[in-house]
């Protein structure tokens, strides 16, 4: 008679193989780019509350945006897994390396969204759920599959990825009102040139996987360069409304005014060169940017 023994796996073996598949379902919801989303959909609540600030509500509605943004990020995963086999930066990710079955990462994908939802109609408001669930249908649903057919899904995908501050303003607040637009349109003007360095820098990478982005459909790069420029210059006054409505005050706009001149000025460098290096430095600045200008502005509020 066999020795059952023989098959069994040892123990620490078996915690080793659950950590690393708990990891890449973790993986999945693309953790880097959901710290954004905490971070705005947070800043959005504080910034729209009414009165004193309380927390629980808070983490409930910067709770539920994180899992809607999460299972977003799944879903959208499982629809690009082939072309993401094909891109260097993107081809050990879970799916394309075979670690989690499509089938398995579209449950949990799903599943995150809907406790997402479930959870801002529940504890936020109604309208945070309905933006949330508009920002799941047009980054799923228009930006997805418009990736492999328009350099204009890169406008498109600008919309969804501004919602999470107005989804946390408007959990706090009660309505958009033009703080709210105000904050959607300084985070969807920013990521015009953040996308354009990117797509400068993974050019290559996303011919390959056949994305139609301006630095792939124009080689050259003047078309990047153009809208990287054309949407930092809007940024600089779009982010000095805050100030101009009340939401923030004289401090706020000398900081926001220095970091918009500043992401100007890389934006118009990266647009005459169209080099690696410019794309890059606009790239690192963009990062720097957005968490600056809202330290700025929640400061200002203290």
């Amino acid at each position: 008679m066999k020795d059952a023994r023989a098959d069994a796996v040892p123990v620490p073996l078996q915690i080793g193989r659950t950590s690393a598949r708990v990891a890449d379902y973790v993986a999945l919801t693309k953790p880097r780019l959901n710290l954004l989303v905490v971070a705005t959909s947070a800043a959005g609540y504080y910034l729209g509350a009414t009165r004193a600030l309380d927390l629980w509500p808070m983490a409930q509605a910067v709770a539920g945006t994180a899992l809607v943004a999460g299972g977003a990020a799944v879903l959208n995963q499982v629809y690009e897994r082939d072309t993401d086999a094909l891109m260097r930066r993107t081809r050990a990710r879970p799916l394309p390396d075979g670690r989690v079955p499509p089938t398995d990462a579209g449950i949990f994908g799903l599943a995150l969204a809907l406790c997402g939802l479930l959870v801002l109609a529940t504890r936020a408001s109604l309208l945070a759920a309905v933006l949330a669930t508009a920002t799941l249908i047009v980054y799923l649903l228009v930006y997805t599959p418009m990736k492999r057919r328009s350099s204009l899904s890169t406008l498109v995908g600008a919309v969804p990825g501004a919602l999470p501050p107005l989804i946390g303003w408007t959990a706090s607040h009660g309505s958009v009102s033009a703080g709210g637009a105000a904050l959607f349109a300084i985070v969807f003007l920013w990521q015009i040139p953040h996308f354009m360095a990117i797509a400068w820098m993974y050019r290559a990478d996303y011919a390959k996987a056949g994305f139609p982005m301006l630095p792939v459909i124009e080689p050259e790069g003047r078309r990047a360069g153009r809208q990287a420029v054309l949407y930092a210059a809007a940024l600089l006054p779009a982010s000095l409304v805050p100030t101009a409505i009340g939401l923030s005050g004289t401090a706020y706009l000398a900081i926001a005014i220095a970091l918009g001149l500043v992401l100007l000025w890389l934006a118009v460098r990266f647009g005459r060169a169209r080099s690696d290096d410019s794309a890059r430095m606009l790239f690192l600045a963009s990062i720097a940017y957005l968490p600056m200008i809202w330290v700025a502005m929640i400061w200002d509020k203290l």
